[in-house]
């Protein structure tokens, strides 16, 4: 069912005319989602409900090419607010489309509101799913393609196929339930998933006889698979039996081409592989194992799904192809340190992307960065520096266009190279300099695989090391080829080094990527300023901007214009 209106005040008489600079061959995509709590879907034997959209789980494609215009009208039909971020879509000039809880209004329940974005300069792979109030633990996330221009070669022929699969790992409870049980150290530190889930459905073989996935392919053929972590704190070892991978991109970037057995993916990120059907006629295991947990085969933790020949009539047989020890986590770091950068090819623009290398950069900026955990007014949190976001209700990037943050946040007192002493709260956000070039360090202190994520940019991935990191590690760096990408792991008791080019201009969110680590705290906030107020510089906020927290019609500046 659609609603129409808002309930609450959008600013009027904004200009839109040149909100976005005309693309050549751009075309506008409209789609309409319906979100939906579906209890029919049920991917696990729980009567678990999940967030559906269009009576789909996972979501539609958003299938779209560099540059195009997408406009996402999303009618929440739950009953509690709902936001929607599109991980690893830089948002060019235009944070007012992130869909975090530090940029946008919540869309209410029963009302409808729409995302309107370019993939300005961008290809690759990525998804979408909903950022607030825990949601992702229900569903909602879906795939995301922007294709190459036809004026761009890409550096491997065109495959007969291309398939998306969202693997990630699953919970029985009710979201609402777990979300409620986060004040409890235990489920909040502790706990762990109980199923692996590829494209929302359960492995092959499981015992309540579910749909599993299955692929289609014909022998000789080459087949694209885009691959995505969308879980929730699992990473996870990808592998086919009897069939290698051929490693070509990950969020965006065209890597150096690596034949591969198996393929780390962790929570957050998205590759894509060549696989050729060059076996005999029969079914195949694709398969899904966890990092750093004992999953023994068949466990529901392990995702299973099928590769099926089209001449084949039977189902896979034998074990399941055997990947690497997971607690072997030189594997993995060798693995990390392996994906390389592809410096002679173009992606969105046809000049080389080595073009935009970091071989001779002044750092303007170091931000250290370590995880934690802790307990703070006797609630279990997750920390940074010491210091727990406090989500607040007013978004920071409204606060900064109407009144400059003042009485919402107070700039620069985030601790960006030490730990505090004590932990807090704070609603933390940093200065990032305009275009300039930041270096930032994050540091685990957990047990498990951190990922970290950069709304408005891209990593360039420069280091990896174990225990703690000085300034002379820097003689470590790859500086040379290291890959760009919106999500990078950081191995427990290790670090991980990125630059990144400041020069998207916006609110832009710095978060773990594991939805826990995220919901109690370990994330804050990058504010990349442009006082030149010129709209080609940072768009102006959209029309249909929603008001909320501390500003209504009557809260806003005479100077900003309001509709009737």
């Amino acid at each position: 069912m659609a609603f129409s209106g808002f309930h609450r005040h959008p600013l009027g008489y904004l200009l839109v005319i040149g909100l976005f600079a005309l693309s050549v061959n751009a075309i506008d995509i409209f789609l309409e989602w319906n979100v939906t709590l579906d209890s029919t879907i049920q991917p696990a034997s729980q009567q678990q409900p999940v967030i559906a959209i269009n009576g789909l789980f996972p979501g539609p494609l958003i299938n779209t090419t560099t540059n195009d215009f997408v406009h996402v009208n999303v009618f929440n039909n739950l009953d509690e607010p709902l936001l929607f971020t599109w991980n690893g879509i830089q948002q060019r000039l235009n944070s007012w489309q992130d869909g975090v809880s530090g940029t946008n209004c919540p869309i209410l329940p029963g009302t409808n509101w729409t995302f309107a974005f370019q993939t300005k300069d961008q290809i690759g792979s990525f998804f979408y799913f909903p950022s607030i109030n825990f949601q992702k633990a229900a569903g909602g996330f879906g795939p995301i393609r922007i294709n190459n221009r036809n004026v761009i070669a890409v550096p491997f022929p065109k495959p007969e196929d291309e398939f998306d699969l969202l693997i990630g790992d699953w919970s029985f409870d009710n979201y609402k339930v777990t979300r409620s049980l986060m004040t409890n150290p235990t489920i909040a530190f502790d706990s762990i998933p109980n199923i692996m889930l590829m494209n929302g459905k359960p492995p092959f073989g499981n015992p309540e006889g579910k749909a599993f996935e299955s692929f289609t392919v014909t022998q000789g053929k080459v087949y694209r698979f885009r691959i995505s972590n969308v879980g929730t704190s699992l990473s996870f070892n990808f592998r086919i039996q009897n069939h290698n991978m051929l490693l070509v991109e990950t969020e965006g970037s065209y890597t150096n081409q690596t034949i591969l057995d198996s393929l780390d993916v962790h929570v957050g990120q998205s590759y894509s592989v060549l696989v050729t059907a060059n076996q005999v006629d029969a079914d195949y295991f694709i398969v899904a194992s966890p990092k750093l947990l004992n999953a023994t085969e068949f466990s529901s933790l392990v995702g299973v799904g099928v590769l099926h020949y089209s001449n084949s009539a039977a189902q896979p047989v034998g074990p399941l192809p055997t990947g690497p020890d997971p607690f072997d986590l030189d594997f993995s770091v060798n693995q990390a340190k392996s994906i390389r950068w592809n410096m002679t090819t173009g992606a969105a623009r046809p000049n080389p992307q080595g073009t935009f290398n970091v071989t001779n950069v002044t750092i303007s900026q170091t931000f250290v960065l370590e995880n934690s955990v802790t307990m703070i007014n006797g609630l279990p949190q997750a920390v940074v520096n010491n210091v727990s976001y406090l989500t607040i209700d007013t978004p920071l990037k409204l606060a900064d266009f109407l009144v400059n943050g003042s009485g919402v946040y107070q700039l620069d007192e985030f601790p960006v190279q030490s730990v505090n002493l004590n932990a807090s709260f704070g609603v933390s956000v940093a200065t990032g300099n305009h275009k300039g070039w930041i270096e930032i360090v994050l540091k685990n202190n957990w047990e498990f695989i951190d990922s970290w994520h950069l709304d408005g940019f891209g990593f360039y991935t420069v280091g990896f090391g174990n225990g703690d990191w000085t300034p002379e590690l820097r003689n470590t760096y790859n500086l040379f080829d290291p890959v760009v990408r919106s999500t990078v792991q950081v191995y427990p008791g290790g670090w991980t080094a990125v630059y990144a080019f400041l020069d998207n201009p916006g609110m832009w969110n710095l978060r773990s990527q594991l939805l826990k680590n995220w919901f109690l705290g370990q994330e804050l906030y990058l504010r990349v300023h442009d006082s030149d107020p010129n709209p080609a510089k940072e768009r102006p906020p959209p029309e249909n901007l929603l008001l909320c927290g501390v500003f209504n019609q009557s809260s806003v500046p005479a100077s900003v214009h309001l509709r009737p």
